[in-house]
């Protein structure tokens, strides 16, 4: 008997109760391997998958290397990394490497940092990673479709020396919007109310492509979570159950101080997490990675605690090492941009710069077109901004808007400018709320054509993004 619509919205929505017969593996990904180089083919083209629970089909998906998420990626911190994209899906495409501070030729934005490769057609992306941490890559040509038919893959770069921990798990979490009837994808990508409301919102929630995923566990082991939301909208607030634990990083950048994770973390489209947690419940009871909606509750990892891995916890964890270049300084002196972030349903925008010319939101909305982005819609002829290397450069973000949009810069990371004039985490996304008002200030050191823009996919090809050049 089929799951009818009600009951797959919320087995979607909960991902909890009803929990994957799934055998046990070790904490370490099997498709992955650590290498002091990687070079191989990265295939992207449409394959089947079984992510409705049973009794429902196989879903068609389009992926990387045939699974989803894509092929995990993993490297030590210095070592070149050299993918060969292979593009046989039936339209064209390119690769972002999110979070990866590299050369603008490498960073996979089509009609700006290189041609979309053409169906049949390859490409070699090949740098060198600077830094550790938990980033992703994923598809950047018409990414509010191709990235919600799972081109997204983890993109793991090791510490030279690795932590204290007991065992690891990288976590990608999305949501899909399938048909309640056929678990197909819900064909209509481009809905004008999912582009100026919220976004493309899914009707059944994954993690690693997997619904209700669960993992074996000791008591009193130390666990790494690497999080990663690759959702085309949904922010996921997460929490901890059995596990208790720090925040060791954001966006790939260690904190200098790991936080407790005891307050619920909200991970906008595009964000990441670090966290190290200890494993506190009991021999057979069950620790859960929380996500929290209005609803309570639910689970998004479950963790079976299956014996234990030793008698007592360790201490505190120490920071992870730094990260090359994270300081950001010549705040003072820093030129300062406005960034007002405009539009979307019951915005109040009334008009904007679109393709080169002042038009009325009649006009822009008949185009599907809802937002701005400093008064101008989408991608212009022109910058934003020039800016000179190594200059030191505020924005001042204003969310003029009645949702949240998740901003995203590439090539280059930030940190928040503080009330008190000290400085947030480094980040490349920054979860502005409705309303919000926030400044980043970052240091201008990579030279090329960059993107600015909301990782709310519908949200960016409706208008909200726009570029800035370093030279």
């Amino acid at each position: 008997m089929m799951i009818d619509r009600r009951q797959f919205l919320s087995h979607g929505l909960a991902a909890t109760t009803a929990l994957s017969a799934l055998s046990p593996r070790a904490f370490a990904s099997a498709t992955a391997s650590t290498t002091d180089s990687a070079t191989d083919i990265l295939r992207a083209a449409p394959v089947r998958a079984q992510i409705a629970p049973s009794p429902y089909p196989e879903t068609e998906i389009w992926a990387y290397g045939g699974t989803l998420p894509g092929t995990e990626i993993r490297l030590r911190q210095g070592a070149p990394l050299r993918r060969i994209f292979d593009n046989a899906l039936p339209e064209p495409s390119t690769i972002h490497w999110h979070g990866i501070r590299l050369d603008n030729a490498m960073d996979g934005v089509a009609g700006l940092t290189q041609e979309a490769v053409a169906p049949g057609a390859q490409f070699t992306y090949e740098f060198t990673p600077p830094d550790a941490g938990t980033y992703w890559y994923h598809a950047h040509t018409r990414s509010f479709e191709q990235v919600a038919r799972g081109l997204y893959g983890p993109l793991i770069i090791e510490e030279p020396e690795p932590p204290q921990v007991d065992g690891e798990e990288v976590l990608v979490l999305d949501d899909l919007l399938l048909d309640p009837e056929t678990a197909q994808f819900d064909p209509d990508f481009e809905a004008p109310h999912d582009r100026s409301h919220a976004g493309r919102l899914g009707n059944l929630i994954v993690t690693n492509g997997q619904f209700a995923l669960r993992r074996e566990v000791q008591q009193h082991a130390r666990l790494r979570l690497r999080l990663i939301n690759a959702a085309n909208a949904r922010v996921f607030t997460l929490g901890l159950s059995g596990l208790e634990g720090w925040v060791m990083a954001l966006d790939g950048m260690p904190l200098a101080t790991p936080l407790p994770a005891s307050e619920p973390l909200a991970l906008g489209p595009g964000q990441r997490a670090d966290l190290f947690v200890d494993v506190v419940a009991a021999e057979g009871e069950i620790a859960d990675l929380v996500q929290f909606t209005r609803e309570g509750g639910l689970s998004q990892v479950a963790f079976a605690v299956t014996g234990r891995a030793s008698l007592a916890r360790r201490d505190a964890p120490a920071p992870l090492p730094p990260n090359p270049a994270m300081e950001v300084t010549g705040l003072a002196g820093a030129r300062r941009l406005a960034m007002p972030i405009e539009g979307g349903a019951m915005g109040g925008l009334r008009a904007a710069q679109y393709q080169g010319r002042e038009q009325g939101m009649g006009d822009l909305v008949a185009a599907n077109q809802f937002w701005a982005l400093g008064g101008i819609v989408g991608l212009s002829d022109a910058p934003l901004a020039e800016m000179s290397r190594g200059e030191t450069v505020q924005l001042d973000l204003d969310n003029r808007t009645a949702f949240p949009h998740a901003m995203h810069l590439h090539g280059m990371h930030f940190r928040e400018v503080l009330a008190d004039g000290g400085f947030g985490p480094m980040r490349d996304t920054i979860l502005m709320q409705r309303g919000e008002r926030r400044s980043v200030a970052f240091m201008a050191d990579n030279p090329g054509k960059w993107l600015f823009h909301c990782h709310m996919l519908g949200h960016a090809a409706s208008g909200m993004t726009s570029w800035i050049e370093v030279s």
